[in-house]
């Protein structure tokens, strides 16, 4: 939806620097930086953005038995859209604890539950596709996925093909650079570096 992605950059969740990339954690130089927890402390971005995923789950995923979010980006939209749903909720960890239980799932995922899992953010698909591998592997049956934004990297549309998850996002790259250029943003020149950027982001800026 457009309306997330003028949201996003109304509140500076989402941050345009083409001529001053960002270095992520992998080291790759992007021209974006999204952070959607601040979306969780704007009362308005977070009505908009919770009703939209719950509306994604309800259109696209029928017959829900449960809720999953992603630790850690997404525990707070997850929790948000279950109770607008009415559903049970539980999250993923990155990794099992190492004390007490071990759990890498929090909360109740029986066997035969069907899931729709809940992220905040698709870069490469790598940690949200574990997720889903978690769920699996408890015997669930993962309906898809719900997102709010994506990068709509190449890479992560072939890893979600690949896994055989559907995923749906509420905005995406390719909405926000429209949304951007028509509020002025950036001209020609940023433009083409922000189109480069999505098509080979880990040689990107080398």
């Amino acid at each position: 939806m457009k309306q997330i992605a003028e949201q996003l950059l109304a509140i500076n969740a989402v941050k345009l620097q083409p001529n001053d990339p960002f270095t992520w954690a992998s080291g790759w130089k992007s021209p974006i930086y999204c952070d959607n927890r601040k979306a969780l402390s704007d009362p308005d971005a977070r009505f908009l953005i919770s009703e939209t995923l719950a509306r994604l789950v309800v259109n696209k995923f029928s017959g829900a038995d449960c809720i999953v979010g992603v630790a850690t980006g997404a525990i707070a939209w997850g929790a948000i859209v279950a109770e607008n749903l009415d559903k049970p909720f539980a999250y993923v960890r990155s990794s099992a604890k190492d004390h007490g239980l071990q759990n890498k799932i929090e909360g109740v995922v029986k066997p035969g539950d069907k899931v729709v899992v809940i992220e905040d953010l698709i870069s490469t698909g790598g940690s949200s596709l574990a997720a889903v591998q978690a769920l699996r592997d408890a015997g669930a049956e993962v309906l898809g996925m719900v997102a709010i934004f994506s990068y709509q990297f190449p890479k992560a549309q072939e890893a979600f093909l690949a896994a055989k998850c559907d995923l749906y996002t509420a905005s995406g790259y390719s909405e926000l650079l429209e949304v951007a250029a028509a509020q002025g943003l950036f001209g020609e020149a940023e433009k083409e570096l922000l189109a480069q950027w999505r098509k080979s982001p880990d040689t990107w800026g080398k």
